[in-house]
């Protein structure tokens, strides 16, 4: 008899995960730490190792993991950042090991404990994947889909009817079965069906929110230039509100770069290398639209439109079937400027963790799940809708007064954060989702209300790229560099190289990236 065809007869039971999102898999996680059995239901097949899985087209785009959903996953998974390194994700310090460009100008580079882990997503999800694959308590059902929820008495939901591919058969899927559960998670992404299975129980559907105007997004890999030598890993350069265009370079596994433009504004984005160079070029710094230019595209650029904010509001039903969550992408979706949603997809994870060790039941926890994640989701919402409210399609609308307070406030600080480092912490937290848009922080208010400096968009903060950068000739790879000093004619010159950077190979190499006469 298989498995999933009878329900358990002791401890906390089968739960059942519809779909294998980083939502899914952390979901699976939680509940494997309470429930006896978790089986993670997928209409894809998963492949083995970093592989393309179909239902995630977005895969491509860059994903790092920010400070908060790395001390999630760490929660969830102990030791998982180091699987996720010894797999090939590179840790990044902001703005330390970074190149930041905010709406005021460069931000200095110093410590603030705040890191990004970047790597591709399927090489993330593979890592967790494993993970959970090693745990016997989890089971993975691919190539099946769920079609309804099975409703119990009492408001409660006791299972899922499933189906399964059949090329032989005449729709192409076998006939449907009841997997019996005793608690449901629906993480099966932007395409969620929650809502009719709701309201074919007799529920009636959520509230939904759309908000502002869709992100654009266009993502290629590349190879360094040959020869590069930089004192950074990584190069951000945020949209301001006079130029909603964002770009973004991450190195990712095997020593290549990802890198991701986007424009708010609505803007159709690039689809070949010739229209990423044209976007990149109209960035607030060519730095790098220069760096692109000079390295070697992998493969092709990978667009994305459907990226709106939505919101189901779950938890304004009074009525609903206990045992049954929804969440991720199926329960909030935000437009992805700042890589918010794998973080919150984590948080969420912790939050349904916390609660079935605090409750010790998966029976009667239905309204206090809705409403723990609609308040730990809030602040990311509100925070993509103040960002949808500055969008140009906006403009030209009544505003209130706490909006233009906010946004003058918000400019002061991205212009302090040039120059003091408390400023340039908030606002690489609010960039990562951790800090809310206005935290009025003594410190920061007190930078704020100080005169700041006017941008200057020349001063990078680096010693091998920007119009400042020192010119360098090869050295032979063993021999100790110093500084620069005159030297009879004839004879070798030595050159200043960054602390932990690679030595130049003792053959002839190109120019840095940035003298765009020597790609």
């Amino acid at each position: 008899m298989s498995p999933h065809t009878r329900a358990d007869t002791g401890g906390h039971g089968h739960a059942v995960v519809i779909g294998s999102s980083l939502a899914g898999l952390t979901a699976a996680r939680a509940l494997a730490n309470f429930m006896d059995r978790v089986t993670v239901i997928e209409r894809d097949r998963l492949p083995r190792g970093p592989a393309r899985r179909r239902g995630l087209p977005q895969a491509r785009h860059t994903h790092p993991l920010t400070t908060a959903a790395q001390q999630g996953l760490e929660q969830l998974f102990p030791g998982i950042g180091q699987d996720l390194t010894r797999a090939g994700a590179v840790r990044v310090r902001m703005p330390e090991d970074m190149l930041a460009l905010g709406p005021g100008g460069w931000l200095p580079r110093f410590d603030t404990g705040l890191s990004m882990l970047s790597a591709g997503r399927d090489l993330t999800d593979s890592v967790i994947r494993d993970r959970l694959r090693a745990d016997p308590k989890v089971t993975f059902l691919t190539g099946h889909e769920v079609v309804a929820l099975e409703g119990g008495p009492h408001d409660t939901v006791t299972g899922v009817w499933a189906r399964g591919r059949d090329r032989q058969a005449p729709d192409g899927w076998t006939p449907r079965r009841l997997i019996p559960a005793a608690f449901v998670v629906d993480a099966s992404g932007r395409a969620s069906r929650a809502p009719r299975w709701l309201a074919e129980l007799g529920y009636a559907p959520p509230p939904q929110t759309l908000a502002g105007t869709p992100t654009t997004y266009a993502t290629a890999e590349f190879t360094p230039p040959v020869g590069h030598v930089a004192d950074w890993k990584s190069l951000l350069l945020m949209a301001s509100p006079g130029n909603p265009r964002q770009g973004i370079l991450n190195p990712v596994e095997g020593g290549r770069w990802s890198v991701s433009l986007s424009s708010g504004d609505g803007t159709a984005p690039p689809t070949d290398h010739e229209g990423l160079l044209r976007a990149a070029a109209a960035l607030p710094h060519p730095l790098l639209h220069d760096l692109i230019e000079a390295a070697t595209p992998l493969g092709p650029v990978y667009s994305c439109t459907s990226t709106g904010s939505s919101r189901h509001h779950y938890e304004k039903l009074r009525r609903w079937p206990d045992q049954f969550l929804v969440v991720g992408d199926a329960l909030v979706r935000l437009a992805p400027a700042h890589g918010h949603g794998m973080t919150l997809a984590v948080q969420q994870a912790l939050v349904l963790d916390h609660m079935l060790a605090a409750h010790q039941s998966a029976v009667g926890l239905g309204y206090r799940l809705r409403q723990a994640l609609a308040h730990r989701i809030g602040p990311a919402w509100q925070a993509s809708l103040r960002s949808a409210h500055t969008a140009p399609a906006d403009h030209g609308r009544p505003t209130g007064a706490r909006t233009r307070l906010t946004r003058r406030y918000t400019a002061r600080i991205a212009a302090a954060a040039t120059t003091d480092p408390h400023a340039a912490t908030l606002l690489l937290q609010q960039h990562q989702g951790a800090a809310p848009p206005a935290a009025p922080h003594l410190r920061v208010l007190r930078a704020a209300l100080r005169a700041a400096p006017a941008a200057d968009l020349a001063a990078v903060p680096s010693l091998t790229h920007g119009p400042q950068a020192r010119r360098r000739r090869p050295a032979a790879p063993d021999t100790p560099l110093t500084t620069a000093a005159p030297a009879p004619a004839g004879t070798a010159r030595r050159t200043v190289r960054p602390a932990g950077t690679p030595a130049q190979p003792p053959a002839t190499a190109p120019a840095p990236a940035t003298d765009r006469h020597r790609p």
